[in-house]
Order: C-alpha cells, then structure tokens, then sequence
C-alpha cells in the first residue's frame, strides 16, 4: 500500500500524463505551464521544500539552454540557417532522398554535438526543409525529434544519459565500445524510422524544386558569420573537450556552460543584441528548471524505487537477460522520469548491486534503451518537448500527445527490435 507522499507522487505522475493526452483539447496551453504546475504542487504538498530548490535545479542545463537559444537566434536572424538548409535541400533529386538525407543529418549532428544541441538547431532547419519539399510540417518535425534521439544514441557525446553512464559506469575506451555496439543498428534504425513516416504521411518521389538560391537569403551578413563562428565554436570545443576526457587529459566537467560563455562573447557584436536575448525560448527553459524540481521530487517520495525494486537484476546472470530487464525498465520508466533523470538514479541502482567496468554489454544496453525510449512519448525526452514547443511557438503547429504516442510507438518497436537483435548476434558470436 502506498503512503502519502508516495500516493501524491503517483497522483502528480497521473496528472501530467492526463494533462498531455487531454492538451489536445486545449494546445494554448504549453506544456511547460503543464509542467510548471506540477512543480508546484510538488512544493505546495510538501514533496519538496522551498529551500532544497536549488539543488534540485541544474544551473548547467538551464546555461546551456540560454547560451544555444542566443546562437541559434542569432544564425536564424541572419538567415543562415535558411540558407544551409536551402544548399542541404539543393544536393538532392527527389523528395524521398532529401528525407531520409535529413534523417541523417539529423542524427549524425546529434551523435556528435549532443541532442539537445541539435534539437534547438533542428527546428528552422526543418521547417526550411519541409517548405522546399512540400511536405508536411509534422512529418518533418517528427523526424528531427526520432532522428536526433536515434543517433544520439551512438556515442558518448550524444546525450546527457550517455555521458553520465560513460562516466559512472568506468567501462574503458566508452567512445569504442558505443561505437562498436550500437553504430551499426543506430545506422540502420535512423533509415527505417525515414521510411516509416514516408509511408505513413504520403511522401510522393517527385523532383525538388526551389525558387530562391542559398545566398539570397542571408539577410545580416556580419550576423550569419558570428552566428556560423559560435555554432562552429560550440560544437569544436565540445568535440576537442570529449577528446580529452577520453585521454585521461585535463578537460572542463561541467560541459553545459561552454555555449552560454560562447554566447557571451557575441552578444555585444551583434548588430541587435536586445532581438538576440529575445529569441531565447524561455518557456522551454522553464519547462527545465520545473522537470528539475517536479521529478527530483517524485524520486524523493519513493514511488518508483518500488518498481525499480522488483527487477531481478544481477551483474553475475546471463548477460542477455540483464539485457532485456534493462531494456524493459528502461522504456517504462524513462516515461515517468524523462530519461536523463531516470538514467541518473539507475546508475545508482545498478552500481549498487554490484555493476562495474567489466558488465559492458548492460551499460551499453542502458544507454541504448533509456535513450530510444524518448521516441515512445513526448516526455520520455526533453529534447521532444524542444521541439514540439519551438513547433507550436513559431509556427502555430502542434503534434499532440496522442499523434506522437501512434508514430512513437511503432518507431520504438522498431529500434528496439533492431538494437535487441544486433545485441543477441554480438553476445553469441
């Protein structure tokens, strides 16, 4: 029987999950007020204290998010976006290619410079490419935020859960050994996911045609070179700081602060640094700072140690069940949790069972499926409520719960099955 503050939890988990199936009836009202809510009444019900706030906030996360929100503003403004989009869009013959091109894109940026990077990136990009195609705007966005997810998956450097579990877990050369188990399924699942919705929203194969060339659209050149200089700055040193993490040299921990020093130093020289602080999507750094406490707060009550509990997990099994309990646990409660706060608190629990350098197979499968698991819901990651509010805020679209919850759940069966599978042939070869 559940106790009170355990009962409340369960009640808050209820009343998000509720509030995103009905928002549908009412899409003005953001998610990041949904979730705003739900961090107040962690406070008001006593989950939480006014006091213990701060440490529940990651200050990192939240820079992080201000910092690439001004360089995206800024390469955005200046049309620099619209024109690399408009030359990725010009490489291709026909529809389908630029799709699943962008698929790629979408993945490939992710795996290599974070998926919350390129979920504040993707979005102009993907409406550019979804005008140039004559294609539905949904279709696109859900490419960009399954895309991202699934690539992320494939490194380190991917995503937060990864770096996280490349670090805690003490597994040796993380880089290599992601690499080694999940590029090729990762590879294979980002072409199927493209197929997949080329199939269900109606793609015709016919000649992409564009009325305007890529140079014509930049509108500040000054700004497009600064905007140019600090994603380029952002993605090198964050590239060069992985590198030197994986070689044991000096290197910076807390990541989430180089984009907001790179921000920093461009805001002066630009030509309208008031326009550039207000392209800066503050709902979704609200969303962060209340998932923050909300979720720190449901972890706090004990509700889901109960069924974290319940797994049988020993590091001393057959490999391949541990597997498939981690994957299981996984795609559950990453829907509860998000999946960077859910990895966070199973590290813990699988270290505390007796987990270490020598268990690969089950770290790696942890990384893989808390991170597919954002494909499932738009809470199972953060990066989805990025791209859904940018979709709603600038462009007067939606995707609602339930849409994403029909696409996701099929997508989802298809990575899992892709990456469960290539598992099953490297742990019996």
């Amino acid at each position: 029987m559940l106790g009170l503050r355990e009962a409340v939890a369960a009640s808050l988990l209820a009343f998000l999950a509720l509030s995103l199936v009905l928002r549908s009836r009412r899409p003005k009202v953001p998610i990041w007020a949904l979730m705003a809510l739900a961090s107040s009444f962690s406070v008001a019900f006593g989950l939480i204290g006014l006091d213990e706030l701060g440490q529940a906030v990651n200050i990192e996360v939240v820079l992080f998010l201000v910092g690439m929100f001004s360089i995206v503003a800024l390469a955005e403004s200046s049309g620099l976006l619209e024109a690399a989009s408009l030359w990725f869009v010009s490489r291709f013959r026909s529809r389908k290619a630029a799709v699943v091109s962008s698929a790629y894109l979408f993945g490939l940026m992710a795996a290599l410079a974070v998926n919350d990077t390129v979920a504040l990136i993707g979005p102009p990009i993907a409406v550019l490419v979804a005008r140039a195609l004559g294609v539905d705007y949904r279709m696109v966005f859900l490419l960009l935020a399954y895309s991202l997810t699934i690539g992320s998956v494939m490194t380190p450097i991917g995503n937060p859960q990864n770096m996280l579990i490349a670090v805690e877990s003490g597994i040796r050369a993380p880089f290599v050994e992601f690499l080694k188990w999940l590029a090729i399924p990762t590879l294979i699942n980002i072409y199927l996911t493209a197929a997949y919705l080329l199939r269900v929203f109606r793609v015709e194969d016919r000649p992409v045609s564009l009325l305007a060339l890529p140079q014509e659209k930049i509108t500040n050149r000054r700004d497009a070179y600064l905007g140019g200089f600090g994603l380029a700055a952002v993605v090198a040193a964050l590239l060069v700081n992985d590198l030197l993490q994986l070689a044991g040299l000096p290197h910076v921990k807390s990541i989430g602060f180089i984009p907001f020093v790179v921000a920093a130093t461009l805001y002066v020289a630009s030509s309208d640094p008031r326009r550039i602080i207000g392209g800066v999507d503050w709902g979704t750094v609200v969303f962060f700072i209340s998932m923050f406490i909300t979720m720190e707060a449901v972890w706090r009550a004990g509700v889901l140690q109960r069924a974290i509990g319940a797994l049988i997990l020993n590091p001393l099994a057959h490999t391949w069940v541990n597997v498939l309990l981690i994957t299981l646990a996984s795609l559950a409660l990453s829907q509860l949790l998000s999946n960077v706060p859910f990895t966070k608190f199973f590290i813990d629990y699988m270290k505390a069972l007796g987990f270490g350098p020598g268990n690969t197979a089950e770290w790696v499968a942890l990384a893989m499926a808390a991170t597919i698991a954002g494909n499932l819901t738009i809470l199972g990651a953060a990066s989805n409520v990025i791209v859904i509010e940018t979709l709603e805020t600038r462009y007067q679209q939606t995707i609602s719960f339930t849409e994403f919850l029909k696409h996701g759940a099929v997508v989802t069966a298809i990575n899992t099955a892709v990456y469960l599978a290539y598992f099953y042939l490297l742990l019996h070869l």
